[in-house]
């Protein structure tokens, strides 16, 4: 149980500081860097900035222990959609090169975060959520 606990919080902390500090910090103190991955994938200079909102949004809730189990299980599911359809950008502007992959090596990360908060705090959430929705709270 210990050690499921320092995965999650290491992996999490990962993902929390990788997707929500870095492109907030960007936005604030560098706000050209902050659009140019999504420009270099031409995507419009607006989306960058949704993308920044749900980063941030997503690791705070992915830091909150003990929130509702399906509102946890979106958050991910959030993280993997956007690493999934970064890398398929990737590959449709650079080819197969690294950062094509690197999305995904992010994603095994989310992965792992997700599979150890499960292990960890799953049993809590079921009890507290029995039928998964948020309305039996």
């Amino acid at each position: 149980m210990k050690k499921n606990k320092i995965i999650f919080w290491v992996a999490t902390i990962f993902l929390f500081l990788f997707e929500g500090v870095m492109p907030l910090s960007a936005l604030i103190f560098a706000p050209p860097a902050a659009t140019a991955g999504t420009i270099y994938l031409h995507y419009p200079e607006y989306f960058a900035y949704v993308i920044i909102f749900f980063k941030v949004s997503g690791s705070i809730l992915l830091m909150i222990p003990r929130l509702p189990r399906p509102l946890k299980e979106w958050t991910y599911a959030g993280f993997g959609f956007n690493f999934i359809c970064a890398s398929i950008s990737h590959v449709a502007v650079d080819g197969f090169t690294f950062v094509s992959f690197f999305p995904l090596i992010i994603f095994a990360i989310a992965v792992v975060s997700y599979i150890n908060y499960f292990k960890v705090y799953g049993d809590a959430q079921t009890k507290a959520f029995p039928h998964g929705s948020l309305a039996t709270a």
